[in-house]
């Protein structure tokens, strides 16, 4: 059996490899097909949500805001920053600078009725354009600057991360075994885990006052995890074999800081809606608007065919997965 095995070694494995090699550079082609591209681009997995385990409370808490008719107040999100400090070799920041528009989007989940502060650039320039008489809104008659029009915020979250410790503990196994002849096959394995953390505290104000009414301080701790094995032989003494494999997953560390951000969130908006409890999830409403996406006022009398549920649909609007767009185009993608 050693020797077929040494034989295939020698005479047909690098054929197959260079086979294989062959085949793998075939799949770049220097010149372009007839729907103009090189090569198509890997993957097709379809858009879903990004939920957090937080989300669905967030969520039943938008229900049970418009079920009891509640006047929830107008929140504006500001500049929540990363104050960490850590930077990839590369030069990037490790942790997100995405955290304002996580906690919008949790805001939204909750119901809430946001004013933007975050990013006025654009109101601010047609604002200026309407001062000067340059823009119209029917083509005949320029917009007119009422007094009052811009809603005012009642509170405004601002805070920051300002946790990130790598290696808060770790552990690992790493064993390696085999015959003292050289020609026998020798085997390794290796093992570890490593935990780490982020940390956030974000400040609730009263816009009017500048009062801070409500503080809130999490962390959320992250695990990675590391598995591989191989073995390695010599064959006749002319042919070796060296195989290894192994697993390597890290738990997001930007699905971590949304995380915390939406339990944070969940908290602030619980206090402001008078909620004692999850108690409140309760109540189910078919026809809510608020989905795991956010929230959403309806341009159209569609509300029962496109609500927050429906956007959490991976399938929909797919080319490939929605059998109506996929009729329409009848298959002709190129």
């Amino acid at each position: 059996m050693t020797s077929k095995l040494a034989l295939f070694a020698r005479t047909r494995l690098p054929a197959m490899l260079v086979a294989g090699s062959l085949a793998i550079a075939s799949c770049a082609a220097p010149t372009a097909g007839r729907n103009g591209l090189y090569a198509q681009p890997a993957g097709g997995a379809p858009v879903t949500t990004n939920p957090t385990p937080y989300s669905a409370a967030l969520t039943c808490l938008g229900r049970y805001a418009r079920s009891s008719n509640f006047n929830a107040p107008r929140i504006a999100v500001g500049r929540i920053v990363d104050y960490t400090g850590k930077r990839e070799l590369e030069g990037g920041a490790k942790i997100t600078q995405g955290a304002s528009l996580m906690a919008i989007s949790a805001f939204a989940k909750a119901g809430a009725r946001l004013v933007e502060r975050y990013d006025t650039s654009v109101s601010e320039l047609e604002l200026k354009y309407a001062n000067n008489k340059l823009i119209s809104d029917n083509g005949a008659e320029y917009r007119k600057i009422k007094a009052g029009s811009v809603a005012g915020s009642d509170f405004y979250l601002v805070g920051g991360i300002t946790e990130l410790n790598f290696n808060i503990a770790s552990s690992g196994v790493d064993a390696y075994g085999g015959d003292v002849d050289v020609t026998d096959p020798k085997g390794l394995f290796k093992a570890s885990t490593y935990v780490m953390n982020i940390g956030l505290d974000l400040r609730l104000v009263d816009t009017k006052s500048l009062e801070v009414v409500d503080v809130i301080s999490y962390q959320k701790q992250i695990i990675g995890y590391e598995i591989s094995a191989g073995i390695f032989a010599f064959f006749n003494q002319q042919n070796i074999i060296d195989i290894n494999a192994g697993s390597k997953s890290l738990e997001p560390m930007q699905l971590a800081v949304r995380s915390a951000i939406e339990r944070a969130v969940l908290e602030i908006s619980a206090n402001l809606y008078g909620v004692s409890g999850p108690s409140v999830c309760s109540y189910y409403d078919p026809l809510s608007t608020n989905g795991g996406t956010g929230n959403f006022i309806n341009a159209h009398n569609n509300l029962e065919a496109n609500n927050g549920y429906t956007r959490q649909d991976p399938n929909r609007w797919h080319r490939d997965r929605d059998p109506y767009v996929r009729s329409f185009l009848r298959g002709r993608y190129d």
